[in-house]
């Protein structure tokens, strides 16, 4: 989170020995698609009183607890695998070796018994900590541990470090970030690396190196914390198409842009709303790390989270992040651009947005040529378009040229799968 202040693998070629080389950045073969999981912070905090609050408390039983959800309700067959602890785990203070220690009474068995305890259930695990001297609230940072740190969380087994930035300075954490890759990579243990430098960096004015980024994480945080409404959503929405032309380019396989995590299944978002935030971060292709109480999710956000179809445009294996192309009274298209290709075409997901708040649903007309930006060329005669959040319902044909028409409910969002047909295929109606 961020503070209220910004204070060859094995040689390929054997002669008389093998030569292990150490890998850095992108070559550590992870996040080939957007990461998928789940993540405590958006929803509880730092809830460290397990008296009063023992199903919310950042502790070993909530983890637990959430990585048997996602056996069980279904979210691990989706494709959601890492389950990820965020600030508030610590003891307050490092043992006497510097080594950092859990919070005995929250973790009475340590960090690696629930590390095996997400493993056993084919689950992968996450952890928290902080590029500076403390973390964001207030437990012992890496600062001047660097090193033994990255042997720590190596030691533990976990697959997913998330390192924030507060208590840090910033003109000096880029090569902090850099200088813990280096030693998380010396470990020998394959670990995603995300960074935050770049919201830091932003909200000082900053405009980060995304060259340097690529090089060293696997995904950053690139603006501020999400917060549990629709207007915090759209302020991050707002962000990320604000800045898409600096930021889109260096999104892809194995780095990713992140607008923070999904908060589908909590207090603020309306159905519609939750189906507007998980259409606009699959366009984005952004990491999906859920962060809600699984037990109290309803059942048609559950669908919404567990939709095959949008899943699978999030993890298309392509990786480009789509833009915002237009924006129609206040209804806004998002498009990006994903697999199947048919020829030199590619199928399209096409997402309308809405931020209107008409007591009515809003009828939209777009030319799928001038407005949407679908294909000029004359050998693709139309679309075959799938309602990505109708899975069941039969998909129908618009024409090249044609005017697509559809009705969008207040806050919410249709999201579509645009097919290219050639003449062959196209079928007159």
């Amino acid at each position: 989170m961020l503070p209220v202040k910004i204070c060859p693998t094995l040689a390929g070629v054997i002669l008389v020995c093998s030569v292990a080389v150490v890998v850095y950045g992108l070559d550590n073969g992870l996040a080939r698609k957007p990461p998928m999981g789940w993540m405590s912070w958006e929803r509880y905090r730092c809830i460290t009183d397990c008296k009063k609050y023992p199903d919310e408390c950042i502790s070993e039983q909530l983890f637990k607890r959430m990585a048997d959800l996602m056996v069980s309700e279904g979210y691990r067959d989706a494709g959601y695998e890492y389950v990820n602890i965020d600030d508030c785990w610590m003891a307050d203070e490092r043992d006497e070796d510097g080594v950092l220690q859990p919070n005995k009474e929250r973790f009475p068995n340590g960090i690696k018994h629930l590390a095996d305890y997400i493993h056993e259930r084919g689950l992968k695990f996450g952890i928290y900590q902080d590029i500076g001297t403390k973390t964001c609230a207030g437990y012992p940072g890496m600062m001047d541990y660097f090193k033994l740190d990255a042997q720590t969380f190596a030691k533990w087994d976990v697959d997913f470090i998330k390192i924030d930035g507060c208590y840090a300075d910033v003109e000096l954490m880029v090569d902090d970030y850099i200088k813990f890759g280096e030693f998380m990579n010396e470990t020998g243990r394959p670990i995603l690396y995300s960074c935050s430098w770049p919201a830091y960096q932003e909200y000082n004015g900053i405009i980060p190196d995304y060259e340097q980024l690529k090089e060293t994480c696997n995904m950053w945080r690139n603006w501020g914390d999400i917060e549990d409404s629709h207007q915090s959503v759209v302020e991050i929405t707002k962000y990320f198409s604000d800045h898409q032309n600096r930021i889109v380019p260096h999104s892809g396989p194995g780095h990713w842009n992140d607008p923070d995590t999904l908060v589908l299944g909590n207090y603020g978002l309306s159905y519609d709303q939750s189906k507007s935030q998980l259409a606009v971060w699959t366009v984005l292709a952004a990491p999906l790390l859920i962060s809600n109480d699984l037990a109290k999710v309803t059942p048609e956000v559950k669908e919404l989270l567990l939709n095959k179809a949008i899943i699978k445009v999030n993890q298309d294996p392509m990786g480009i992040q789509g833009r915002l192309v237009k924006t129609v009274n206040k209804i806004e298209i998002w498009k990006r651009p994903i697999l199947p290709r048919a020829g030199h075409e590619l199928t399209q997901a096409v997402a309308f947005v809405s931020r209107r708040a008409d007591g009515a649903p809003y009828t939209v007309s777009v030319k799928l040529r001038e407005d949407v930006g679908l294909s000029n060329s004359t050998n693709i005669k139309g679309y075959k378009v799938y309602d990505l959040f109708e899975p069941r319902a039969v998909p129908f044909l618009v024409r090249t040229g044609s005017t697509f028409e559809t009705r969008v409910n207040p806050s919410g969002a249709n999201f579509y799968r645009f097919v290219p047909q050639f003449g062959t295929d196209f079928i007159s109606f």
